[in-house]
């Protein structure tokens, strides 16, 4: 695993567009959430540092889609050397983690390079314009500091985003492991 931070894309940017299949084979697109809020987690099953959130992260995601924001979570790994990450694998996860949301999968990897997606867990905010109002960290917690999980720096950004307030332009990076790219296939932000 390369520990690897997100890669900060600049606020105000446009959610980029996606159509991917869900676990239950529904195909779901950015359009699909016009007028909401909506929050994108690039993710995976079986790494530490989404492992590590992973209660927190379903608690929390239930609380906003109730406060009407709309999630979706896309894991863009390459199942093929790593099966772990593999859809059928990724049903399994959302029932054990009791998932609320939408988990996709991005198998040609091109929605984590329009986001420009560098790790799991990597967290996009948007507002109901779908613009970029945060991207950054879950919280300070990581696999063996011994914090709490909490999830406050995302939980902060959605809270104020939900009540009309400003979210603050400083932001802590995501930090865990790289999105495993298919060979030949990682962007030139990535490294």
């Amino acid at each position: 695993m390369a520990r690897t931070q997100s890669t900060m894309l600049e606020l105000g940017t446009h959610a980029p567009d996606f159509h991917l299949n869900d676990t239950q084979g529904h195909q779901v697109s950015r359009d699909d959430f016009t007028g909401k809020p909506l929050l994108v987690v690039f993710m995976c099953n079986h790494c530490p540092y989404v492992k590590h959130i992973a209660g927190k992260l379903a608690q929390l995601t239930r609380d906003y889609q109730e406060h009407g924001v709309a999630v979706v979570g896309i894991n863009s790994n390459d199942a093929d050397n790593y099966p772990d990450d593999s859809p059928a694998k990724m049903i399994d996860e959302v029932t054990n983690m009791n998932y609320t949301f939408a988990y996709l999968y991005d198998g040609d990897q091109t929605v984590a390079k329009a986001y420009k997606a560098a790790c799991t867990p990597d967290f996009f905010l948007f507002d109901s314009m779908h613009k970029l109002a945060y991207r950054g960290q879950f919280d300070d917690a990581r696999p063996g500091n011994d914090l709490a999980v909490n999830g406050a720096d995302l939980n902060a950004a959605v809270n104020a985003l939900v009540c009309g307030e400003i979210i603050p332009t400083v932001q802590k990076p995501s930090m865990g492991c790289n999105i495993k790219w298919k060979a030949g296939n990682e962007p030139d932000y990535y490294g």
